[in-house]
């Protein structure tokens, strides 16, 4: 399909000021033409008259959990949910993701290639998925749910939907499930170096697997052109996944001065998660947390709001993550909202766009609205740089488009000019 999206104001991702009155052509998945609206030809396309709206490119999760649909409760227990439910479950979360503006998720434990499989057979309506498979964790480690007095591991997988972790330990062990998730069909590996929010047998101010582990998976990663990276919460697993290398830190919740600089000077990214934290502070009861550690969850947003900022002014690439967990993950973007708030609302929209890119290494094709990209566009109801709430309601994002595919379109009308 050639559409010509026209008349909008356009946020290309990269560019400092919008544009006013702006047209794109897209022929098959490309963006082939940005021009001022009265400079372009129809040619025979599907036009759509944005008018009135706002364009962007498709914005990027880099920290999403599709697949993990079952919450805490000890009712909630995985082992206790088909997995009829949880595909169900999973393939609307990413259909919310669609509707939301998120035309790309990185997948940072869960899913495997299987849903991307699904999603690219056109039999799932969702986002471009850039899975990273189970998380290699250690025993004892942050998301290691078995009870301690459990004689064995019992974690829910379901290959070739989705696996949340995959406990090793030692060298030999990191190795040989980091071959098995990229067989799978991961893009990127995680791994958990520091305790957790959540987790109740571990603090935040733990390291997880040593350097010598991680190392191991970063070889892994290397020989396949890609990369790790690391849920850590302080600077000791900051520092420990640097000595291993580690290209990304998730969360980066007690970041300090020295250690953002050394993230800096190595090239590895921050991707911030102040949606999760916010969620789980506001609703902790709905989404089934224990009471112990609310105290801990409810210091996280400001302590990683505290991170960023030191983050970005020692100059380290800032990405976005919702690390949004549960059945109906419906405020993903809500992240856009947060970070407006402590970086402005344009530096949120690129921490969304092309700093993701560039950290999911995919800068090339996706993240910025130029020509010979890869057509992810959305328009959305307002001027975002002036009212960044509208991203925390799907209702305002009024059309979705990926890779050339009208995926939504509430608009009233639309019309075929030759």
């Amino acid at each position: 399909m050639n559409l010509l999206l026209h008349g909008a104001t356009l946020i290309d991702g990269i560019s400092s000021e919008p544009r006013s009155r702006m047209t794109l052509k897209i022929e098959g998945d490309r963006l082939v033409e940005i021009a001022p609206a009265a400079r372009v030809s129809p040619n025979g396309t599907t036009v759509l008259d944005l008018s009135g709206l706002t364009v962007m490119p498709g914005l990027i999760d880099a920290h999403a959990h599709l697949g993990l649909v079952y919450d805490f409760r000890a009712e909630g227990d995985p082992g206790s949910v088909s997995a009829a439910q949880v595909a169900a479950w999973t393939f609307e979360n990413c259909a919310l993701c669609l509707d939301a503006g998120f035309t790309t998720v990185r997948d940072m434990c869960g899913v495997d290639g299987g849903l991307v499989r699904a999603i690219e057979s056109g039999a799932v309506r969702g986002p471009r998925v850039f899975p990273s498979g189970p998380a290699i964790v250690q025993t004892g480690g942050h998301g290691n749910l078995s009870g301690p007095f459990c004689e064995a591991n019992h974690f829910f997988a379901l290959p070739g939907l989705v696996q949340m972790i995959a406990p090793c330990d030692g060298v030999d062990a990191v190795r040989k499930q980091a071959r098995i998730n990229f067989r799978r069909g991961a893009t990127q590996l995680k791994v958990f170096i520091s305790g957790g929010v959540v987790s109740t047998t571990d603090r935040l101010e733990d390291t997880q697997l040593s350097v010598e582990e991680l190392r191991a998976a970063v070889e892994e990663a290397q020989a396949r052109d890609s990369y790790v990276a690391g849920h850590a919460h302080n600077v000791r697993a900051i520092r420990n996944g640097l000595a291993a290398g580690l290209a990304c830190f998730e969360h980066g919740t007690m970041l300090d001065e020295a250690t953002a600089h050394a993230m800096a000077q190595a090239g590895a990214a921050l991707d911030p998660t102040l949606t999760v934290c916010h969620l789980m502070a506001e609703e902790w009861r709905a989404w089934g947390l224990p009471e112990s550690v609310v105290p801990r969850v409810r210091g996280c947003e400001e302590a990683m709001g505290r991170s960023l900022l030191l983050a970005d002014q020692a100059g380290v690439l800032i990405g976005s993550g919702s690390d949004l967990l549960g059945r109906r993950q419906n405020r993903r973007g809500l992240e856009l909202v947060l970070k407006a708030s402590l970086l402005s609302p344009l530096r949120a929209v690129q921490c969304a766009t092309i700093n993701n890119a560039r950290i999911m290494r995919q800068d090339h094709l996706l993240g910025s609205l130029q020509v010979g990209k890869v057509a992810d566009v959305i328009a959305v109801r307002g001027d975002p740089l002036t009212d960044p709430d509208l991203f925390d309601d799907p209702s305002r994002v009024i059309v979705v488009i990926k890779g050339g595919n009208i995926e939504k379109n509430l608009l009233t009308e639309n019309r075929k000019e030759s």
